[in-house]
């Protein structure tokens, strides 16, 4: 699944820059180091924003094409900010034939956002994943650590609004 770079302006504080800043000193000496410092950076920023790849590229002196890909291909990144309550809905095989496509959508559309996107106020982001390896429960769904399973459409309303505060 390709992932989406977030429509939502960057927001980072002084105090993330100062982390982030101090992380690149202690690793620019080694680029092996690069994966480390993208790891720190996402968890200093919560998610890896083109400006924050760009802080790591010039830092790091590699071309941002490398951090990029770095940040593409491996799936513990994210391009785009998560949401107070992350949604995860499983879209595996066993997921799938039971209903979760339609469960997503009905999410996607109730949220107002799609695969990867966080809502603008920061509430909710929507993840599609893959899965989840709760195939008996299916068709699965998380919000940050709480599973749902044995869903239908019909169950959407009720797990959003345990999560309305």
């Amino acid at each position: 699944m390709k992932k989406k770079i977030s429509s939502l302006p960057f927001r980072g504080t002084a105090e993330q820059e100062a982390a982030l800043l101090k992380v690149i000193d202690e690793n620019k000496a080694d680029k092996s180091n690069l994966m480390v410092v993208m790891q720190k950076a996402q968890d200093i920023y919560g998610y890896l924003p083109m400006e924050v790849q760009n802080m790591i590229a010039e830092g790091m002196d590699v071309p941002l094409e490398k951090v990029y890909g770095v940040s593409t291909f491996y799936a513990q990144f994210s391009l785009s900010p998560k949401g107070k309550y992350n949604i995860s809905v499983c879209l595996g095989t066993a997921c799938y034939v039971k209903g979760s496509g339609d469960i997503f959508d009905k999410i996607s559309e109730k949220l107002g956002i799609g695969a990867d996107e966080c809502t603008a106020d920061g509430k909710y982001s929507l993840t599609a994943c893959r899965c989840i390896g709760a195939c008996g429960l299916a068709p699965v769904l998380t919000v940050n650590d709480d599973v749902y399973g044995r869903l239908t459409v019909d169950d959407v309303d009720g797990i959003l609004e345990k999560y309305a505060d």
